[in-house]
């Protein structure tokens, strides 16, 4: 039988005769996704093993850019009735059920990444097999959706895991490579890509027990008789970082799988975790509506096709530099660090090499990364590097002057770009024999952390230019988000207002702690006043001097300035700092919207403004910018989104 997306091939003649494959490839698309059509053949296949049995089956993926990318989400957007959604959840419940109660031994053989409904694929086979590539990802991320991983994977995946580990998975959407897959069983297997079909065919034909039988007793219990105490375990640390009526689908995972066998078709509809409740919930639509965004965002770059760097050139050493450096090293870059001295870049390597280890988690892949990060004071990286970039100090006759030296050096294909977050670009061309070769590639603190990298073209920029600039930034796996020359560009520029109004309120007599609370209690990840501690409150006096309009900086905030007390770099700023962490002396009232409705207006007029200024494209760039460079709550869709709604 032929089929569109897949194909199902047996073997004959050797000692795997009678072992068939099914190899997905989803038709017009670069990635495997499982759409009605595809689960629809699916079934088909599962009657022709009916009738006639494969002595093992294993599935595998025809594409380079991994297994199964997951559902297909344009689907969800047209599930918006509890019908439609319960249908839906039905067809892949159903099949992956079907899939798990086969006779013959069945097997995934994971190579690159595996997401939701490729998770839950993988989880309803008898074994699984990890390819030891660093692409190869393991992942449940429907809670970033607003949704539950209906089709089977609440259900199967405590059963091999172990809820406690099915659970922190499932809840917070991470990620799982390889080598970790294996460790916590999650994989029965990890191999090298030269021996997976081979390492396939032996598994798949061992007869060894499945996973869920060798799962310890203690997890058994876990899984049974002592579910209500992991489930109030894990309503617990949600509680920490999500509030049930803004978040309410991690709450439904831990219910409906306690409760009700991780099905989520189960849950009575009048239910306050029942698929019907999410899919009438906003968040649901609205981050929905933030992963098309983020979609939209790695489009940017792809005119430039051609453009593959491989080296790239830092100049500036200290935290933003040296993080910069890092991350391109971290993502397979030949990176030259260049400052005054080796004095100088030794501190950044430092924090890069104890950066590697914990990112890698693998000695020899820490020490390839670190290789790949060579201090070079004297800047002779300059000649060879296929991007350039500047992070010294805020200072535009510095960045004249080292930027007459780097045009002069660099190749003529090479794109040279300022990290400035408040200098104008089109200032800094001024000197520029060719200011069209000038981009901003301005990076957000802490570097690995922020997933938003603005790219800034200037009055001259040329667009080429511009358009290789937002390829190496989805290279080195950041979301480039473009925006015309202004003063703080986007995300600085709705920052400076929000800040300035929580510190005005200190200056009121309100406390901190209170002001903190309040903006945390609405959905940002940390308050204003915890923010300005942790950037540097002397970048918080810089940075308003450059973007708030209003001429009387905080009072507050001068005072702790010229007292030399900058926040958490000097352990003490509006909060007293230790170990890295925030002494907090009272809460306060922790949900007061007034207080947060009154610092996030001039943050909500401020991306109005810059949107009808054109700084940003259009108001769903604006709502992308924000969320992923500011962490503004995920679950309004953005402020032009929360603006246009409430």
């Amino acid at each position: 039988m032929t089929y569109k997306h897949w194909k199902l091939e047996r073997e004959t003649g050797d000692q795997n005769a009678g072992l068939a494959w099914a190899i997905l490839d989803t038709a017009n698309s670069s990635t495997n996704t499982l759409g009605a059509e595809v689960m629809a053949e699916l079934g088909l296949i599962l009657d022709e093993c009916e009738r006639t049995p494969p002595r093992g089956l294993v599935f595998k993926s025809a594409k380079d850019a991994g297994f199964i990318a997951g559902a297909n989400i344009e689907e969800f957007t047209t599930a918006d009735t509890p019908e439609k959604a319960r249908a839906l959840i039905q067809r892949g419940w159903d099949a992956y059920n079907r899939l798990a109660a086969v006779s013959y031994p069945t097997l995934a053989l994971v190579r690159g990444h595996c997401m939701g409904g490729g998770t839950e694929l993988a989880l309803a086979c008898r074994y699984r097999i990890a390819v030891d590539e660093p692409g190869t990802k393991f992942a449940l991320p429907e809670v970033m959706l607003g949704i539950v991983p209906g089709w089977g994977g609440m259900l199967r995946l405590p059963q091999i895991v172990g809820p406690a580990a099915a659970l922190d998975m499932m809840l917070t959407g991470k990620n799982i490579d390889a080598k970790r897959a294996k460790k916590m069983g999650l994989a029965d297997a990890c191999v090298p890509p030269r021996v997976m079909e081979n390492a396939a065919r032996m598994l798949v034909l061992s007869g060894k027990p499945p996973r869920q039988a060798q799962l310890p007793f203690m997890q058994k219990l876990m899984n049974g008789p002592l579910k209500g105490m992991v489930a109030k375990g894990a309503k617990k640390q949600v509680a920490k970082r999500a509030r049930p009526e803004h978040y309410p689908a991690p709450y439904a995972i831990i219910d409906q799988w306690q409760n009700y066998g991780g099905n989520t078709l189960a849950v009575p509809a009048d239910q306050p975790t029942s698929l019907d409740a999410l899919i009438r919930h906003s968040t649901t639509r609205n981050l929905i509506k933030v992963f098309f965004l983020q979609d939209r965002l790695k489009g940017f770059g792809k005119e430039a096709k051609s453009f593959a760097p491989r080296h790239v050139h830092v100049v500036g050493a200290g935290v933003m530099g040296g993080d910069i450096a890092a991350w391109c090293a971290l993502r397979g870059m030949t990176v030259t660090l260049q400052d005054q001295s080796v004095e100088r870049i030794a501190p950044a390597v430092g924090r890069a090499a104890k950066f590697f280890e914990k990112k890698l988690r693998d000695r020899k892949l820490a020490r390839f990364a670190l290789d790949r990060l060579i201090a070079d004071p004297k800047g002779d990286g300059v000649r060879q590097a296929d991007v350039i970039i500047e992070a010294i100090f805020e200072n535009l006759d510095a960045k004249q002057k080292l930027f007459a030296d780097i045009e002069a050096r660099a190749r003529p294909d090479a794109v040279i770009a300022s990290n400035t977050s408040s200098l104008k670009l089109a200032d800094i061309a001024a000197t520029f024999k060719d200011p069209s070769r000038l981009v901003g590639i301005h990076f957000f603190n802490p570097v690995a952390m922020m997933p938003l990298v603005e790219v800034v073209a200037g009055e001259k920029t040329a667009p080429e230019v511009a358009q290789k600039a937002a390829a190496f930034v989805r290279r080195i796996d950041k979301l480039p988000l473009p925006v015309k020359d202004a003063p703080g560009f986007l995300v600085n520029a709705v920052l400076g207002p929000y800040m300035n109004e929580a510190m005005k309120c200190v200056d009121e007599g309100i406390a901190p702690e209170a002001i903190d609370a309040a903006l945390v209690a609405f959905g940002m990840p940390m308050g204003p006043i915890e923010l300005a501690d942790t950037v540097g409150l002397d970048v918080a006096v810089h940075a308003g001097k450059q973007l708030v309009a209003d001429a009387v900086p905080p009072k507050k905030l001068v005072e702790l300035f010229e007292a030399g007390k900058l926040g958490k770099k000097s352990g003490q700023g509006f909060y007293t700092w230790v170990d890295g962490k925030a002494q907090k002396v009272g809460g306060g009232d922790t949900a007061n919207p007034e207080l947060a409705q009154r610092m996030l207006k001039p943050l909500l007029d401020a991306t109005q403004r810059l949107v009808k200024e054109g700084v940003v494209a259009d108001a769903e760039l604006a709502d992308a910018g924000v969320i992923f460079g500011t962490g503004f709550a995920p679950y309004t869709g953005g402020p032009m989104n929360y603006l246009a709604n409430r």
